[in-house]
């Protein structure tokens, strides 16, 4: 296969009893060659994650903040104005940790927030994050998962598109669309607009997300769909943690994925 792609985790899935530098031996020994760590704003922390991955050679590829405490659709000015200097502060710690991505929750639908006002909020307010992400060189990926809300391919990629930045683009998440949805066809319409990806499986018949090869997603038409759309980069495996043998066991499911299954 043409495209590289590289086996990452997100750091919970790492012994917390560990320290960092343990924790990133341990994903180099186990097969990983990134991780995805969550944002934070102390320095002490800042340096510790910096130290462990430059000692190691195991790059931080990607911070995920999420949003869903301080949604940027909040119709609650005060609730905006903090998750905009949350998702600042995660962009700022991107950069110091040497990561070019922030992950982003962008709107939550409840019956507080309808569709569209999720919508034209999010936008604006993501928006007025762009010249911070432009500065700093670090990627807004949007998310998809269950928040309500771009429920189809084709309007995800209309969301992003509308932004008419390289500085925003999607982070597609395989197991998070099984439940109403194809996870190669929204591979296939997102396309070049595809920045990170997530894996996880999904089992439609109990709704129960599941380790990766073990629920529903065609994983060897999701490769293909990668292949097709130029797909370079890391995959994440977003699961639960676990010991050295678990963690050896997920990175090698991820190496017949890209193998092709």
């Amino acid at each position: 296969m043409q495209n590289t792609l590289k086996k990452a985790l997100v750091l919970s899935m790492l012994p917390g009893n560990l320290g960092y530098v343990e924790r990133f031996k341990l994903a180099a020994e186990v097969g990983f060659e990134g991780i995805e760590a969550p944002p934070t704003s102390d320095p002490e922390e800042i340096k510790k994650l910096r130290a462990a991955s430059e000692a190691t050679g195991v790059p931080i590829h990607s911070i995920i903040y999420g949003g869903w405490h301080a949604p940027l659709s909040s119709g609650d000015p005060r609730v905006v104005e903090r998750g905009i200097a949350d998702v600042q502060a995660a962009l700022h710690c991107a950069k110091e940790l040497g990561a070019d991505t922030v992950l982003l929750v962008p709107a939550i639908v409840n019956e507080s927030t309808r569709y569209a006002d999720a919508y034209k909020r999010s936008q604006q307010n993501i928006r007025k994050l762009i010249p911070l992400a432009e500065k700093l060189k670090v990627v807004i990926a949007i998310e998809n998962v269950w928040n309500n809300f771009l429920l189809s391919p084709i309007e995800f990629a209309r969301y992003v598109d509308e932004f008419r930045s390289p500085f925003v683009r999607a982070y597609f998440d395989v197991g998070n669309v099984l439940a109403f949805g194809w996870s190669e066809d929204w591979i296939r319409t997102l396309g070049k607009r595809i920045h990170r990806i997530h894996l996880k499986d999904f089992k439609r018949s109990s709704r129960q997300f599941v380790n990766l090869l073990e629920g529903d997603v065609n994983w060897r038409e999701v490769r293909r769909a990668l292949d097709e759309v130029g797909y370079s980069g890391f995959l994440t495996a977003e699961l639960g943690g676990g010991d050295a043998n678990y963690l050896r066991d997920v990175a090698q499911r991820i190496d017949r994925i890209i193998a092709g299954v």
